[in-house]
């Protein structure tokens, strides 16, 4: 799971969110990869050509919001990682949204142990 230029969560195995094509890079002329349903964009992997986006505050609280729904997570924790991460102002969606869920995990098994007697 990614998120694309476009600012939407994109989860690769599911078709209803990708397409499968071939395109040309530097390993191969014709190398199979996936592209984006909602705005058509092709991802060049191979190359390290990484979808980066950049969004307001708010535009990500609606991602991370979506994404804490689909992995059933803590939303209140979340949030607050993710405002804390972007405050930083050096990383992109993706970036945030994978340090904020490792940090809200990191807080669960934490928070777990502590309860076990």
């Amino acid at each position: 799971m990614f998120v694309c230029e476009c600012g939407k969560l994109v989860r690769g195995d599911l078709r209803e969110y990708t397409f499968k094509d071939y395109i040309k890079t530097s390993l191969n002329p014709s190398t199979r990869t996936i592209g984006h349903r909602n705005c058509g964009l092709v991802f060049n992997f191979v190359d390290g050509n990484w979808p980066k986006k950049y969004s307001s505050k708010k535009e990500l609280k609606i991602l991370a919001a979506a994404f804490a729904k689909d992995n059933n997570l803590n939303s209140e924790k979340f949030l607050l990682e993710v405002d804390r991460l972007k405050s930083h102002g050096k990383f992109s969606d993706d970036q945030i949204l994978l340090y904020a869920y490792q940090n809200v995990l990191t807080c669960k098994v934490s928070e777990k142990h502590l309860s076990e007697p």
